[in-house]
Parts: structure tokens; sequence; C-alpha cells
């Protein structure tokens, strides 16, 4: 579950269509605006949005519900007949992030994972709303990761980039046009041909016919022109190891990991450290979280990662990763997992600064 903030008409409605446009057979369940819960499927592309909206009224969500409530839609979507493999929720445009976070980390519901805070900036009304509303540096600081959307209709996109980039901490920023970012920015999408029999989202969508408007045919044929240019704007690393890494040196590398790396996913072998399980890792700038998981007979013992950002040094990072392998079990120690342990969220963890 991710959470996608930013203010009045930054363009977090058109980064959301985009993700569901190109969730790559992932479905997409998402809550949004005035609170609607809306099931993102086959259905829904054929018209029936409506049917499929709960709406609890005007308001801002940390303010309009409680957790209690939360969690009920949360489980409308979350139910694991309904097929959703990843949940977003858009917040109102006046919303309060923290306190949004906040609810969602206090949530009750076990087959919800957090999975970090987005923030979408509109690059060509920048300076106007930080004067109007100077709160909108602190949403910056607690973000995971920055998406200055709007960047060709901004006459200093550069100088924008680099203000938000002063007033994040740590969060990768992510330029872009159109709310168009690759969804494995934010997360793991399944491959379309996993769903058999059953059309997904991008088969709906291109079957569509071509709109007869001229200004809606410029537009379609415009994101049909770019959307096969997303892997221009970034890099991407996979390693692999059959050695186990050292728990202390893969946290000195991901401490100090560079701004341009947008996302991490991906299973570790810590070896002698936890032998009974392996950790997942899921990164969205800078929001860190490891998932423990027992070892299965099927599974091999490897390090699988994929890291992906834009303006990295690839092979460097692969060779900061290589350092941090170690197949000595006598140097493992009751203190070596303690770095990891900090980013395993407690099942009653409700602070987000614990």
């Amino acid at each position: 579950m991710v959470v996608l903030a930013g203010f009045l008409g930054s363009g977090k409605t058109t980064l959301l269509n985009h993700l569901l446009h190109r969730s790559g057979g992932s479905r997409i369940g998402a809550i949004v605006n005035d609170f609607g819960a809306i099931e993102i499927d086959a259905m829904a592309v054929a018209g029936a949005l409506g049917d499929s909206t709960v709406s609890l009224g005007n308001g801002c969500l940390c303010c309009a519900v409680d957790t209690s409530e939360l969690d009920v839609y949360l489980e409308r979507l979350a139910r694991p007949d309904t097929g959703i493999d990843v949940i977003v929720i858009e917040a109102s445009g006046l919303a309060e992030p923290e306190e949004l976070v906040r609810m969602l980390l206090a949530s009750d519901h076990p087959g919800v994972v957090y999975g970090g805070l987005i923030e979408v900036v509109d690059a060509a009304e920048f300076d106007a709303t930080r004067a109007m509303h100077p709160e909108i540096d602190r949403h910056l600081a607690l973000a995971d990761l920055v998406v200055v959307n709007k960047l060709d209709r901004s006459g200093d996109g550069g100088r924008v980039l680099g203000q938000v980039g002063e007033l994040v901490d740590r969060a990768a920023v992510v330029p872009a046009t159109y709310g168009r970012i690759d969804p494995e920015f934010l997360f793991d999408c399944r491959p379309s041909e996993e769903r058999i029999g059953q059309l997904s989202f991008d088969d709906l969508h291109e079957s569509q016919p071509q709109p007869h408007d001229a200004h809606e045919s410029h537009d379609h044929d415009r994101r049909d022109h770019h959307s096969g240019h997303l892997h221009t704007a970034y890099d991407s690393l996979s390693f692999t190891s059959e050695v186990p890494l050292d728990p202390r040196r893969l946290m000195g590398f991901l401490d100090s990991r560079p701004e341009g790396l947008y996302r991490i996913k991906g299973y570790v072998d810590f070896g002698a450290h936890d032998p009974r399980n392996r950790y997942a890792v899921h990164a969205v700038g800078r929001f860190l979280r490891f998932y423990p998981e027992p070892w299965t007979a099927a599974d091999a013992r490897l390090t699988q990662l994929v890291l992906i950002g834009s303006g990295i040094d690839a092979p460097a990072l692969g060779k900061e990763l290589e350092a941090c392998k170690s197949d000595a079990p006598h140097t493992a120690d009751e203190h070596g997992m303690w770095g990891v342990l900090r980013y395993v969220q407690d099942p009653g963890e409700g602070d987000p600064e614990a």
C-alpha cells in the first residue's frame, strides 16, 4: 500500500490514472479524493466505476475518518477474493500527510503493508504554492519519494528540481510530465501473462477505440508515443549472490545510497546471521522495510536484488554490493542483525518515527 499526496492540482489523479493504465498486469485498488473505495478491474474499465465507489462525503482522509473506519475500507479492497495486488491511497490535496501515515501504521489490518509516502509537486506552480502554503516544505521533508510533475509547463524546471532536492530528507526526486513514472518505482508489477483467462487493465486499455475528438486524439497519440520511452529515464541493476550478505555491510550500503536510487526490491540471504529466514526488502526513496520470511525447501538460498534509479552508477553500486558478501559463518554474532531489525516493522508499531 502506497500513499499518493500533494497539493491541489499537482497531478495526483493523472499519475494514478497512469499507474492504472501501465500496471503491468497488476490489479490496483484505489482509495481516492473524497474517500471513495474503488476496485479497479475489467468491469470498471467497461464503465462501472460509479457502482464501485463508496463516498464518505467531503473532507480530508486524515480527519474525515478514524483508523477503525479506514480498516473497514482497506478490508474491502484487501480481501483475497478481490485479487488486488496493491492499494494506492490518493489523499486530498489539503490532507496532512503525517497524520494519514500515522493512521495507516496504526491500522490493525493484517493483510495490508505500508509501502511509503509519495508527494507530487507541480513544477509550474511550485513557487506560488510555497508562498501561499509554507507547510509544503514540511510535507516534502516527510516524503519517501517526490515526483516533480508538469516539468513541461515550467520555465525553470532545473531550478525547481534543485530546490525540491534541498527540501527533502534523503528522498528520491523523480522528474515527470503528465504524471508518467514507471510503476516499478512504487510497487512490484505482476507480469501480464500471469493473468491467464482474464483481460488485464492494460489489455482493455489498448483495445479501446480511438477517441474521435481531435484534441483527445492528439493527447492519446502523444501518450502512446512516449509510453515506450520510460526506459530512457532510468537505469537498473540486477544483483544475485549465492554467498550470504553481511548485515552490517549491507546497512552501510543502504544508509549511503544515492538520491537518484528510487527503488530497491528483492530478497536477502544473511546466512548464519539468521539461517531460518530470508529477508524481503522494499525501498521507495528513503523508505526502507525488511520483511523476514521462513525459508522453504523449494527456495534457492540466494540474494536477489533489483535497483532502479536515474543518474546512478550501476557498475559502482554492483561493486559495493559485491563487497557486502560474507561467507564466514564464524563472524555472525548476536548484534550483527540489529541494523536490519530496526527496519522490520513491529506488528504493534503505530508511530512512523519509531
